[in-house]
């Protein structure tokens, strides 16, 4: 494996965000599996998973404490 071929942190988290909310390219989705490896791709999604839950409940909070 090439470095150039190696996807950066930038390039995982912009697939894992597009994927979460399924706008990911076909291209793109075969360029991770080709390029990446599996647990950074895991680690990082379960990340953006732990901070969207903590920001929809703070922003929940947000708003039952203005009301």
């Amino acid at each position: 494996m090439c470095n150039k071929n190696k996807l950066n942190f930038f390039t995982i988290v912009l697939s894992i965000l597009s994927s979460f909310i399924g706008i990911q390219s076909d291209k793109n989705r075969k360029r991770d599996f080709a390029n990446g490896k599996p647990y950074h791709f895991i680690i990082v999604g379960i990340i953006v998973t732990i901070l969207f839950i903590i920001s929809l409940y703070s922003l929940v909070k947000i708003i039952l404490y203005l009301l």
